[in-house]
C-alpha cells in the first residue's frame, strides 16, 4: 500500500496523561518506512466488544504500566490524518484524560505488541511539545480536555 492509500480503519482511543506539574506523557516511536520519529500520547486499537474508555484504560496499562483506572470518563473527539508504516489513516479518535498527583510517574511498558516493540524508542514527560507530535494540534486537545465543565 502506498502512502496515498487509506488503510483499514480500526477504531482506536488515546490517553492524554498529565503529571502534577502539567507535563504531557508522550510515547516515542520510529516509523521505519518513513524513517521519522513520532511522539504521541499512549493508546491504540479498540478490541471487539470493548468500549473506547475500556480500550483507553487497557492501552494505558499495556504501553506504560500506569494504572488504567486513572483514565477519566471524559474525552474529546480528535480528527486524525497520519501515516504509519506506509499507510495513511484518516479517522476520528477519542482522547481521554488521566491526571497524576506525582511528578513524572514511572513508565514501564509491559505488554507491547511485536510491532510496537520494534518501533518503541522510549517516552518523555514533556513540558514543551516536540515538532513531530501527533496529532499536530495536541496542545489544543489538552486545553479542551482540561477546560472546566461545559
Amino acid at each position: 500500500m502506498t502512502d496515498d492509500q487509506i488503510g483499514d480503519d480500526r477504531p482506536a482511543a488515546r490517553v492524554v496523561c498529565l503529571d502534577r506539574d502539567g507535563r504531557v506523557l508522550l510515547m516515542h516511536w520510529y516509523d521505519e518506512v518513513s524513517r521519522m520519529d513520532i511522539w504521541e500520547p499512549p493508546g491504540g486499537g479498540i478490541d471487539p466488544g470493548e468500549t473506547p474508555l475500556e480500550a483507553a484504560r487497557r492501552e494505558l496499562t499495556e504501553e506504560t504500566g500506569l494504572p488504567g483506572a486513572v483514565v477519566q470518563d471524559r474525552c474529546v473527539e480528535v480528527e486524525r490524518d497520519f501515516t504509519w508504516l506506509g499507510t495513511r489513516y484518516v479517522k476520528r479518535e477519542p482522547f481521554y484524560l488521566a491526571t497524576f498527583d506525582e511528578t513524572r510517574p514511572e513508565v514501564s511498558p509491559g505488554a507491547l505488541t511485536a510491532e510496537e516493540s520494534t518501533a518503541f524508542l522510549g517516552h518523555v514527560w514533556a513540558e514543551v511539545l516536540p515538532e513531530s507530535v501527533e496529532p499536530p494540534d495536541l496542545a489544543k486537545v489538552v486545553e479542551r480536555l482540561t477546560a472546566g465543565p461545559r
